[in-house]
């Protein structure tokens, strides 16, 4: 038996022609749909990067403990489960985090393994005098000077990849067909093969951009922002172009790998995995990128191809629920090893051969925003309700970051944690939190979504028995992972009066005439001042003229009534809500 994964990061489904899209060029997506079975609801677990991948190893949810994070000492490892069993396990990615601080421990569980260098900024040609990169925003210091870093360092890389034969994706996938080429013959074997685009930045070869009416490649340097979206429709339709074109250049790779499968017959005893960590925002919602905003379908919900030879259904498609965290046991599973006791994935042969449902729900998100949950129709999000940040804990014996180790402040507070039900016994470090994207966590509120009568996630539901339905499967699955303690104070599990869900305008009279987007930022501003106690601003703002307020007359009301020290915080929240919904 052998077994081919190959990966993409970022990959929208809702950009595939394989999932109904009409304004992308991918034929081998297509061609693809029509060899293998197709999941239309398997979900992410958690995100992003590097925590995905941690599932595929250990087919177990980390968002609720940790953040980024290596493997740490007590997980278990599916690629080194398979190399402990004689089947050799071969790794080809030019996907950088591998070899920063917060991924360095993935590569060496496996048997083999090949770095293609240059994607993104990874730290790879050294020139001396580089090129200058200004890149303004209002993000954290540490954030800015990073993306500088990271920008530069790519203008440099892209000087030695002048051709397609160099690209870094055209690198990663020639390696992988010479591992196929070479051992196609053999038996007992896995290749994950894994490529880093379509993320960004959209580094596209020209041919690829003229065929979306891109004849400039400098038009855009590649990078979208994570926030907002600001751009007009003009330039807001170049970056997306940018990004399908990208797309394209993706799906012709996909086709030379689906040659070699025919070329060697591999379809008889080889099972194929095409897959992504997640999804990506493109302007849906009004947003770009992925971490800060809610995890919505564009980003969560993501393509899923596999071919089982045991089980056939090439050209079907499955609805059952599945999600990353049950990749590591389906391909146990495949090789005949029985998963570990800690894996909280189940293995998806049933699903494959007969669309039989595996799970009842999956739980997904990043650690410290929203906990969210789907039973495949309906999407509830339970937001952290207004806590300190110090209670939010790491927790691990491996402490490094993205690309960082920990710095000696922040282990100046660490305790020592006696372990979880999954750490094998051993205790870990309990380090306090703290990271952009958990910074007032609350902003955007419980919700819930029927993808039935809202498939784009453009209107909130309001039923509040299947917001109590999934509210009790989530704290169920909570438990099942031996969530840490605080979390349920954080999110509000531990007090009856909170809300299970967030301000609805129609249920608000006295905003029912404002402009909608000052509606939102109106309730955004109410819900802040009664989580916080301020019920004689309240008073005063439902008592005010709010059908002919203007945006400014919103501003100058927080200015006038609200604590100095909680402007940015009101504004932050008022502005995020008074775009997205």
């Amino acid at each position: 038996m052998k077994a081919i994964m190959l990966m993409f990061d970022s990959l929208n489904k809702h950009m595939l022609s394989a999932y109904g899209c009409d304004e992308t060029i991918t034929p081998n997506f297509q061609r693809l749909k029509k060899k293998t079975v197709r999941f239309n609801n398997f979900y992410v677990g958690s995100m992003p990067c590097m925590p995905a991948r941690r599932e595929i190893h250990t087919g177990r949810y980390n968002f609720l403990h940790r953040s980024w994070s290596p493997l740490e000492p007590f997980d278990d490892s599916m690629p080194e489960i398979l190399k402990k069993h004689g089947i050799h396990t071969h790794l080809v990615t030019d996907h950088k985090h591998y070899w920063r601080d917060g991924g360095a421990t993935y590569h060496s569980r496996y048997n083999t393994y090949e770095f293609i260098r240059g994607q993104e900024g990874d730290a790879w040609k050294g020139v001396v005098d580089k090129p200058e990169y200004r890149y303004e925003s209002g993000e954290p210091e540490e954030i800015k000077q990073r993306r500088i870093t990271s920008r530069t360092q790519h203008q440099i890389n892209v000087q030695f990849m002048q051709n397609e034969e160099d690209h870094h994706l055209a690198r990663t996938i020639n390696s992988g067909l010479e591992f196929i080429h070479t051992n196609q013959a053999a038996d007992n074997w896995f290749l994950q093969l894994e490529c880093f685009d379509p993320h960004e930045p959209f580094f596209v070869p020209e041919k690829y951009l003229k065929m979306y009416g891109i004849d400039d490649p400098a038009t855009f340097d590649g990078w979208p922002p994570y926030y907002f979206v600001t751009e007009d429709d003009a330039r807001k339709s170049v970056i997306q172009k940018y990004y399908k074109a990208l797309l394209t250049m993706v799906d012709e790779y996909v086709g030379r790998v689906l040659d070699y499968m025919d070329k060697y017959d591999l379809w008889k005893d080889t099972m194929l995995i095409v897959n992504t960590d997640h999804g990506f925002l493109l302007g849906e919602h009004d947003w770009w990128g992925k971490n800060i905003m809610p995890l919505y379908n564009e980003v969560a919900c993501i393509p899923f191809f596999i071919w089982h030879p045991e089980c056939g259904g090439a050209g079907e498609s499955r609805d059952a629920l599945a999600q990353t965290i049950d990749i590591p046991a389906t391909l146990l599973d495949f090789f005949g090893l029985d998963k570990p006791a800690d894996m909280q994935g189940v293995s998806l042969k049933p699903a494959i051969a007969s669309d039989t449902q595996v799970r009842e729900y999956a739980l997904f998100g990043y650690h410290g925003c929203h906990i969210n949950i789907t039973d495949g129709r309906y999407v509830y999000m339970r937001a952290p309700v207004e806590r300190d940040i110090d209670e939010l804990y790491e927790y691990t014996l491996m402490p490094t970051r993205i690309n960082r180790r920990f710095t000696p402040g922040e282990l100046q507070g660490l305790t020592l944690h006696p372990g979880f039900s999954f750490t094998k016994g051993c205790p870990v470090m309990k380090i306090p939190a703290e990271s952009v994207m958990t910074r007032v966590a609350d902003r955007f509120g419980h919700r819930l979504y029927d993808l039935v009568s809202s498939a784009k996630q453009e209107c909130q539901c309001r039923d509040m028995s299947v917001a109590k339905r999934l509210l009790a499967s989530m704290e169920q699955g909570m438990r099942a992972s031996d969530a840490p303690e605080e979390l349920w104070d954080r999110y509000g599990l531990t007090d009856p009066q909170t809300p299970l869900l967030g301000l609805d305008p129609s249920l608000v009279p006295e905003f029912s005439d404002s402009a909608p987007d000052v509606r939102y930022g109106l309730l955004c501003l109410q819900q802040h001042l009664e989580n916080s106690g301020q019920g004689d601003v309240v008073s005063r703002l439902q008592a005010s003229e709010t059908s002919a307020w203007s945006r400014d007359d919103l501003w100058q009301f927080v200015l006038d009534e609200v604590p100095a020290e909680q402007h940015q915080a009101v504004f932050y929240k008022m502005a995020l809500e008074m775009r997205l919904n």
